[in-house]
């Protein structure tokens, strides 16, 4: 029998993520795929600042920029009739609306997911991942002690067993590791089915060129969607699809695709090559459980989401490296097995606020009949990107108080507002444990390189012998920052003599605003806290 520390299951986003993550981290991780190979759709396009930190921390933020030349040259995003007809809404007309500077040092990135994974894989293979396409799951049993699981390869037949300590489930929405585990989900449901289609042809300038064009299209003959690609002269195009009239993917042969692609270009002898077809139903469901003992679920297996907003697969990279840390460091022996429990209260609630927001988008430009009745208000997606909260054992929250104001008089922290305490304005950052640790420039660079590969105690002093003793005492990855400028201890919400710990992931885990009599005895404390030691 085989043994490895974890078993991926699924060679999506999700999986690749939290694939080439725990491989980062020394785990010996066995990553199954039933497909033969990465994504040729490109499906969820596009990455936020806050994945492009996360692929930063990989190394491969620069690749993932290279192979998309639309990354660094704008966003359209309309709402009409046809690529050349009435415009019903312009929702984004330039992606320098959404200038994050101020709030990180990442740039958005705009590649599709067939050019994103194969980047992912390379570099999950390198850092020793052992990734298997054409390997199926067959079935799996749990214990205290891990999980034993039987695979089948697709091309041979053969099944082999393996044994591993961690199953992350990153089967997508339609995977069968969530029902075997008895985990249900909640939500709208389904709420629309489409036939995409991805063609080849010259649309000559019926969209921007070397952006991102997104088209939302309402017509009496269909209402779906159109975009650019990675891939010069390739387009995808979604046009409803109505199964409760009886109709099929098998209704949309070729040629009723190409005289539907001609009406959304307003280009009647258009000749489209087409390279791919296929349906997919819109939905909105949040799993119940994100785990069950040593199964973890990631990405669409954990909650399915509208496609609109682009918050689906970055949500999915965020769950990937959330429970890649996490499992390295209880393997490691940093971290108690209740550090795991984290992994949920967290991704959680992210996954509800994404797909409640993806709903309104989806009710405004794709359907306008959509019942929202008993539905949140949408979060600010902003705020949802870089501004998002984590409340879990793995962050100590600290007593309330008025952070000191920026240099320019402002408040830090900013509570937007309907959203109570979920998210903050991450241009005006308060420090607070469970937010982001805020971006303040540092001489070239910014207080975000120090992160992503251990934790980290920012201080203006007097900490640095405290991190030296703590870490020689624990082995723990623990590196000491200290910095004395005005606006980083505005921003980090730190007087003479306090320390922020932040988290592998960026995340601030603990603060003291002010010095404390015993910097070691404290730090030895919280870190045990936070890591259930």
């Amino acid at each position: 029998m085989e043994r490895v520390d974890v078993l991926v299951v699924g060679a999506g986003l999700g999986g690749l993520s939290a694939s080439m993550f725990l491989a980062l981290e020394g785990v010996n991780v066995l990553t199954v795929e039933r497909h033969p190979g990465t994504a040729l759709h490109p499906r969820a396009s596009g990455q936020t600042p806050r994945t492009m930190e996360l692929y930063r921390f990989a190394g491969i933020d620069r690749k993932v920029l290279g192979v998309s030349e639309r990354a660094s040259r704008g966003l359209r995003i309309t709402v009409a009739s046809s690529l050349n007809g009435t415009v019903f809404h312009q929702i984004v007309e330039d992606l320098d609306e959404y200038d994050l500077s101020a709030a990180t040092a990442a740039p958005w990135g705009m590649a599709g997911q067939d050019v994103v994974e194969p980047i992912l894989l390379e570099r999950a293979r390198e850092a020793g991942a052992d990734v298997r396409f054409s390997t199926e799951l067959v079935s799996f049993t749990q214990d205290d002690d891990g999980v034993t699981a039987v695979l089948r390869s697709r091309d041979s037949g053969e099944e082999t067993s393996v044994r591993a300590a961690y199953l992350v489930a990153a089967d997508g929405g339609r995977g069968r590791i969530r029902e075997a585990l008895g985990i249900g989900t909640s939500g709208v449901g389904a709420i629309a089915h489409s036939v995409g289609v991805v063609f080849d042809a010259d649309l000559g300038d019926r969209l921007e060129p070397n952006v991102t064009d997104l088209y939302y299209l309402q017509n009496s003959e269909f209402t779906g969607a159109l975009t650019n690609t990675d891939v010069p002269g390739r387009y995808v195009c979604a046009v409803d699809l109505h199964p409760e009239r009886g109709e099929t993917v098998d209704d949309f042969p070729e040629e009723r695709l190409v005289r539907l692609i001609r009406i959304a270009t307003d280009l009647p002898d258009l000749e489209p090559k087409i390279q791919w077809i296929g349906a997919w139903e819109m939905a909105a469901r949040v799993a119940d459980r994100f785990s069950a003992g040593r199964v973890f679920l990631v990405g669409d297996a954990a909650k399915v989401t509208p496609p609109t907003g682009g918050m689906g697969g970055n949500t999915a990279v965020g769950d990937g490296h959330d429970i890649a840390w996490k499992l390295a460091a209880v393997l490691r022996g940093d971290a108690g097995p209740g550090l795991l429990d984290s992994y949920e209260a967290e991704r959680k609630p992210i996954a509800e606020m994404v797909v409640t927001t993806s709903l309104h988008n989806a009710k405004e430009r794709m359907v306008p009949d959509l019942d929202l009745t008993g539905v949140a208000e949408p979060v600010d997606q902003i705020a949802l990107t870089l501004g998002f909260r984590y409340r879990s054992g793995a962050v100590l929250e600290e007593s309330p108080g008025s952070p000191e104001p920026l240099p320019d008089g402002s408040r830090p922290g900013a509570v937007l507002p309907g959203y109570g305490d979920l998210v903050e304005n991450p241009v005006e950052p308060s420090g607070r444990p469970g937010f982001r640790a805020p971006h303040v420039p540092v001489g070239a660079g910014s207080t975000w390189d120090f992160l992503g590969h251990a934790w980290v105690l920012f201080s203006p002093g007097g900490w640095g012998s405290a991190v030296e003793e703590v870490r020689a005492e624990t082995g723990i990855a623990l590196e000491y920052r200290e910095l004395d400028e005005p606006v980083f201890r505005s921003r980090f919400g730190l007087q003479q003599g306090g320390a922020s710990l932040v988290r592998p992931d960026g995340i601030v885990a603990w603060r003291s605003p002010e010095g404390v009599a015993d910097p070691a005895a404290t730090l030895r404390t919280v870190l045990a806290r936070v890591l259930s030691r």
